[in-house]
């Protein structure tokens, strides 16, 4: 099964570190998302995310979305959904490529 694209980051905050994620598909609190960039390579557990300050437990495509991150990681050119991650409970994971 292929990569499915499921958004691109477009802002990076350092204080809170918290990626800014432009959705074109579904994101759930307790997915994994795998940020990789020229210097970059985190995996990270959605424990919360944000629309507006607000926080959701679930967003969809056209949401943009804010994400705590463990390390900086920059705006992407692609985001994608692979079935060869790790999944966790509910069986999503995706990965982020910049």
């Amino acid at each position: 099964m292929p990569e499915e694209e499921i958004g691109r980051v477009s802002t990076f905050f350092a204080r809170p570190v918290v990626a800014g994620i432009d959705l074109t598909s579904s994101l759930s609190v307790g997915d994994t998302l795998h940020i990789i960039g020229h210097t970059t390579d985190l995996e990270v557990k959605v424990d919360s995310m944000q629309i507006d300050n607000v926080d959701v437990k679930e967003a969809k495509s056209g949401d943009s979305v804010g994400v705590k991150v463990t390390d900086r990681c920059g705006p992407v050119t692609m985001s994608t959904k692979s079935p060869n991650m790790c999944a966790n409970a509910a069986g999503h994971s995706m990965s982020f490529y910049f």
